[in-house]
This record gives structure tokens, sequence and C-alpha cells, in this order.
């Protein structure tokens, strides 16, 4: 009898240069949530996913005036958007006023994102969020592996 207790998962990772801008990001995040087959059964949820990857990668950019490493993964549960920076500084949520032009990266992932978190590593960060699925679409993921 085979032994379904061990998780499998799969994963994506693409490191991203200041250079390369956050739309190389979202298009590749997009591409990787189509081969999960979510552009056509959770289409919103695909949208929320590209939003915080594009947060997150702003914020390594932008804040840590760092390179992007962006890893996915998909866990049969969540799908897990990493983002790492070399900077050993942790992002702070703040209040922003009305006019302001940024500063709601962080309060937009914590809307979009079912859970999420912050972890220093030796050489900077890990921003995670994660992302599940309506249940109907976590078997079809699983289908899709």
């Amino acid at each position: 009898m085979a032994d379904d207790s061990s998780m499998r998962a799969v994963g994506w990772a693409r490191s991203l240069p200041i250079s390369a801008g956050v739309r190389e990001a979202r298009n590749w995040t997009r591409s990787h949530m189509t081969a999960l087959g979510w552009d056509r059964t959770a289409p919103a949820l695909v949208d929320a996913v590209v939003l915080a990857v594009s947060e997150l990668v702003t914020n390594a950019h932008v804040h840590a005036h760092s390179a992007a490493q962006l890893i996915l993964t998909w866990d049969e549960e969540c799908l897990h958007v990493t983002v790492h920076d070399a900077s050993p500084r942790l992002p702070e949520q703040r209040r922003t006023d009305h006019d302001a032009l940024g500063g709601r990266g962080l309060l937009l992932v914590d809307a979009l994102a079912d859970d999420w978190q912050i972890r220093r590593c030796p050489r900077g960060k890990d921003v995670t969020a994660c992302f599940q699925p309506p249940a109907s679409e976590q078997g079809r993921a699983r289908e899709a592996e």
C-alpha cells in the first residue's frame, strides 16, 4: 500500500536583478499559474498572486536595493510565494496618508494572502505569502502535476 502521508511539492525559482523590473516577475508568475490551470479555474486567485508578487519584488528592489529571488512552491494545499532579498532590514507595515504614492505593499499582501510571514536569513530575509485555492482547485492542481 502506498504511503499517502508524504508531502508532494512542485516549485519554481527565478532570480530577478533590479534591472529586470517587476513586469518580468508578474509574467513569469502568471505563466506558472497557467501551468497549474488556475488561469481558467481561479482567475481571481491568479490576479491576487500576481499582484502580491509585484508588491514583494518591488519592495526587494526599491527598499532593500537588492536583486530578488522569487520562489513559487505548490504543496497541494498552499501556493507559497517567497521573495528573498539581501537586506537584513525587516519590512514594516506603514500607515499611509491617502495622498501617499506608496507604502501600501504589505497592506495589500496582508489583504490578498491567506497568511504571510517574514523570516531572517543568513544573507537577508524571506517574505513568504501563502495562497490557498478553493477546495475544488486543490484537487485539480494535484492532477495537473
